[in-house]
């Protein structure tokens, strides 16, 4: 079998995804390089085994391979009379070609930055965070590594913070006693601050979404109908019947961010409207819109 890739990720050969996920994010935080600068060497090779254990083991096919021809297979040499492999035209082994990733780009993944120790160096004796947090539409996990405690001291250790949904920008996230430790002193909170990622279409207003849309005055003066796709992936069409001034607001209620103490309640998502009026008019057309609009 060469390599035993459950063996280095230290799972059942049973195992699912979400513990492939677990056992990769715990021994790559253990075993990056730039967290073992005293041997070096050692954290590089085991960082790598350990990625390329998860890229085979979570990719089904490349698992069912491994499963059956083992490494050899993965990497292009048949074992004697493997029967799962095809001939090539010239007649010899079609074999199976596995190109790993590289392990920064796996990490990178996971975590959304290459390195979470690169910034934190010498603590000086402060809890540090490298985490990152952010609000959603949704609930997630997010992943923070730090360091607390001082000097050799120091304890390294994965925290998840379970992101729930509608949670506002500022909304604080405190682990007790999980910071500064010094001896014959209790621990120091150790919190954790959301901040919000920017939509490129949607800005949140408390708990409402507002959503700007660009119209021509014919439209603004005629109906329009909006066209928009929801956070969660929804296609809404919103018919607007009344006449569109550049204050007008359409309000559709529900449709906006969920309310954290109500999650089965939302705010409402407001429509607003930047019109564009034509730069020019001809003298007929001018006429043609004072006759329209002059009351008789």
């Amino acid at each position: 079998m060469g390599v035993d890739y459950y063996k280095i990720l230290q799972v059942d050969r049973s195992a699912k995804d979400d513990d492939l996920k677990k056992a990769y994010r715990k021994l790559a935080m253990k075993w990056h390089p730039d967290k073992n600068p005293n041997n070096k060497k050692e954290a590089e090779a085991k960082f790598k085994q350990i990625s390329e254990a998860y890229d085979v083991l979570s990719d089904p096919q490349k698992r069912a391979v491994y499963d059956q021809y083992g490494e050899e297979g993965l990497k292009g040499v048949p074992p004697p009379g493997a029967g799962g492999f095809s001939s090539g035209s010239d007649g010899g082994p079609t074999t199976f070609r596995f190109n790993p990733r590289s392990a920064d780009d796996i990490f990178s993944e996971f975590f959304g930055f290459s390195s979470p120790f690169g910034g934190m160096g010498d603590m000086g004796g402060r809890a540090g965070g490298s985490g990152f947090s952010r609000g959603g539409m949704f609930g997630e996990d997010i992943f923070a590594q730090f360091r607390s405690g001082a000097g050799e001291g120091s304890v390294e250790e994965i925290l998840t913070i379970e992101i729930k949904p509608g949670w506002k920008k500022g909304t604080k996230i405190t682990f007790p006693e999980k910071g500064n430790e010094q001896r014959g002193v209790i621990p120091a909170d150790l919190v954790f601050i959301i901040d919000e990622k920017p939509h490129s279409l949607f800005k949140r207003d408390g708990n409402d979404l507002v959503v700007t849309q660009k119209i021509s005055l014919v439209e603004a003066l005629t109906g329009y109908t909006v066209q928009l796709t929801t956070l969660d992936g929804r296609n809404l069409t919103i018919p607007v019947n009344s006449i569109i001034s550049p204050t007008y607001e359409e309000v559709v209620k529900g449709e906006g961010m969920p309310i954290p103490k109500e999650p089965s309640k939302k705010g409402n998502l407001r429509i607003k409207f930047n019109i564009k009026f034509p730069s020019r008019l001809t003298s007929e057309q001018k006429s043609g819109i004072k006759r329209l609009l002059t009351s008789p």
